[in-house]
């Protein structure tokens, strides 16, 4: 009887245990492996020369695809999004790009893609460094891999997986060897300097020189690596003429890209090996004007933009007549007249104050006003230069970054907010700069205001350069792509417009007569201003707390304060004004040592947001969007930042209007936030691919077509008027 229980036992925990197994995913046994319902995607190693400093250890996501189902190349075709693999490896590993086997054109209705279907290896190679240590006790290669797919038969499933594997170091791995000389067979073998591409109105003329000679004759496969420049699902034609092939390829309607070199690869057509061959051929001619639909961006400008792209005489040229004369003209006037809207914009109203304030002091003085006036416009002109300089420059370096990089610094927003701190317990009466500078200085000021208004000038950009006004994004965006004193020039035409108000009231005389007589009334008015330099003060710390948290932000509190009481000690009368300035002093220098690495020490907000938020927006991420659109569902992105007033105006008001929201429930938007209010390269990235450089961006994507760029200022209608045509 025990032996019965016994066995009973036994066989209800073995059942157990085998029902748990069943129950588990199917790469817990296996990290290495990830199935699902329409693939199985293994991560593989071939290392037949060890693991050791100097060799290449090839690694690669393996996948099988169930009947009727395929996965993307490179460049997808009409719609799909390429497979995206993200590495995570030991110190002195590297990887490299996916070294793309030949893909096959796979027609999907009225639409043409490009993709793997069967059994597809993407091998990456891995290059070892001497930096590579492994452990002593361990001796292996910890390989990580985050991968993501679209994998689609009529309908598309976006599909990701998490893989590990453990690479030994000390041997041989040579276990997947038949895979991988599969795909390097599969490899595109690299052509000669020779062929080349001619635009010709809205066709691509393609010549490929150097093919083997046993191709002579015989119909090729087409394949352009890069995306969105010719009509996939096209008609197109090809022809041997000797040993050169050739071909007439149709250009999109939606083309977004004006490449200089377009690579591009060869198979033989229908052939069961994918044998390729892989050639970069220059390209010559003048693209037409790339899709701009709803953009904002005028035909002239849209045409410029194409000139640049393809090279269009801009680099070294005087700027005369012909394409790059057109082209510099019609960015600096999109530049002027974005700097001039950009004084109606939210991000520069608290710096409104500050011209208020100086063009009052001088209301009956007209030499001193336009002496004002000009000194304005020179601080406004130059720190766009300045910061203009800088920018290009950074970028030049390798740095990816966009218009406003400057406040993506938790140091430079408390730097201001601390300045701007400073002006408003001045306005407000708390102390004169006479009473805190040497008395040297402080006559200088006296002998010299118009340095004021230079100042005046630089505050004004420090503040409202980070958003960007109708017209100027275009402008701004286009500049980047311009030989450095072109972009400058583009950058002091932006400074230009934003002074223009100011200068042109400050030289009219008749201006001076709308202004009430002085009096009393001037000290009040200057204390009233206070309170917008302590509003930009508010809005500065809020910025912070985005990119540093509550920690951050009560941090930079606690030491305005201590900063102000420092400056309130100095304004007093007597000796123990000294005394007493130098203790909340020597307090101040003790608190910025503690809490100072707390305001400048960035924390992931995404991370430390809540979870359960019933909140339809989304993060936006890389590849997001392109998987959504290749599902069939329309995107709407917002790029926007903490430090963009414009954005947050937009975000509280017709970003919030409910018909808006019903009417993108309606057609069932997908709703993604790219939240550009710390450094982000990819944001960068996906606003340079839109012809932009700064915030605030709208879009809306759908596939077939190309984006839709809204205006910076939003306006219901607009948005509605967009969402009922999707």
């Amino acid at each position: 009887m025990n032996l019965r229980r016994a066995a009973a036992s036994l066989i209800v925990s073995l059942a157990g245990a085998a029902g748990l197994l069943a129950s588990l995913p199917a790469h817990a046994a296996e990290p290495n492996v990830v199935t699902t319902e329409r693939v199985r995607a293994e991560l593989m190693a071939y290392a037949p020369d060890g693991v050791e400093p100097g060799k290449t250890v090839w690694v690669g996501l393996h996948i099988a695809h169930k009947p009727e189902w395929h996965t993307y190349w490179k460049n997808s075709g009409d719609s799909g999004l390429p497979t995206d693999l993200r590495w995570t490896l030991p110190v002195g590993v590297l990887a490299e790009d996916i070294a793309w086997p030949v893909p096959r054109k796979i027609p999907i209705g009225t639409l043409a893609n490009y993709g793997y279907e069967d059994k597809v290896l993407l091998p990456v190679p891995l290059i070892i460094t001497p930096d590579f240590k492994p452990s002593v006790l361990r001796s292996e290669l910890e390989v990580k891999l985050s991968a993501s797919w679209l994998v689609c038969k009529k309908e598309c499933i976006p599909e990701d997986g998490e893989f590990t594997l453990k690479i030994p170091t000390r041997s041989s791995t040579a276990f997947n060897k038949a895979e991988f000389d599969d795909a390097f067979a599969s490899q595109p073998k690299a052509l000669p300097p020779g062929s080349k591409v001619q635009v010709e109105g809205t066709l691509l003329k393609v010549s490929v020189t150097g093919l083997p000679a046993a191709l002579q004759g015989k119909a090729l496969e087409f394949f352009p690596e890069t995306p969105e420049v010719i009509e996939t699902s096209g008609q197109w034609t090809q022809a041997w003429k000797g040993g050169v092939w050739t071909a007439d390829v149709p250009l999109s309607p939606q083309r977004s890209q004006s490449p200089k070199v377009m690579p591009v690869v060869l198979a033989l057509q229908d052939a069961k090996d994918r044998t390729g061959w892989r050639a970069e051929a220059p390209v010559s001619g003048d693209w037409p004007a790339a899709a701009a639909a709803g953009s904002g961006v005028s035909p002239a400008l849209a045409q410029a933009l194409a000139q640049n792209a393809s090279g269009g005489g801009t680099a070294g040229g005087s700027g005369g007549s012909g394409g790059a004369g057109l082209t510099l003209w019609a960015a600096l006037f999109g530049a002027l007249i974005g700097g001039l809207i950009l004084n109606l914009m939210p991000c520069v109203f608290p710096v409104l104050a500050i011209k208020v304030v100086g063009f009052a002091q001088h209301s009956t003085n007209a030499a001193a006003r336009r002496t004002s006036g000009l000194a304005y416009t020179a601080g406004v002109v130059l720190s766009f230069l300045a910061l203009g300089a800088l920018f290009l420059a950074l970028r030049a370096a390798g740095e990816q970054l966009g218009w406003g990089f400057q406040l993506q610094s938790p140091l430079v927003v408390a730097l201001l907010a601390a300045l701007f701190t400073v002006i408003g317990l001045n306005f407000a009466g708390v102390f004169e700069f006479g009473r805190l500078v040497p008395s040297g200085l402080a006559s200088m000021q006296a002998r010299h205001p118009v340095a004021d208004s230079f100042i005046s000038g630089v505050l004004a950009v420090a503040i409202a350069s980070p958003c960007t006004a109708p017209f100027m994004g275009a402008s701004v965006g286009f500049a980047v792509g311009l030989p450095a004193w072109q972009a400058l020039t583009v950058f002091g035409a932006v400074g230009l417009g934003m002074a223009l108000p100011y200068l042109v009231a400050s030289l009219v005389p008749a201006v001076a007569g709308w202004m009430p007589r002085p009096g009393r009334w001037m000290e009040t008015f200057r204390k009233l201003m206070a309170f917008p330099m302590f509003a930009t003060v508010v809005w500065l710390v809020w910025v912070l707390g985005q990119q540093t948290g509550i920690d951050g932000a009560g941090a930079l509190l606690a030491l305005l304060v201590a900063m102000a009481s420092v400056i309130w000690a100095f304004s007093l009368r007597g000796a123990g004004r000294l005394v007493l300035g130098g203790v909340l002093t020597a307090a101040l220098a003790t608190l910025v040592g503690m809490l100072g690495p707390t305001v400048t020490r960035q924390v992931d907000m995404v991370a430390a947001a809540p979870a359960g938020t019933t909140d339809r927006w989304q993060a936006w991420a890389p590849g997001k969007v392109d998987r959504l659109v290749a599902a069939g569902q329309p995107v709407f992105v917002d790029f926007t930042a903490a430090w963009c007033v414009t954005c947050q105006y937009n975000k509280k008001t017709t970003l919030a209007n409910g018909d808006v929201l019903a009417d993108l429930a309606g057609k069932n938007v997908a709703l993604l936030r790219a939240d550009w209010t710390r450094r982000d390269p990819a944001i960068t990235a996906a606003l340079a691919q839109l012809g932009r450089s700064g915030v605030p961006v709208y879009v809306f994507y759908r596939q077939g077509s190309a984006p839709v760029v809204l205006s910076e200022i939003l306006g219901v209608d607009e948005v509605r008027s967009v969402i009922a045509k999707l």
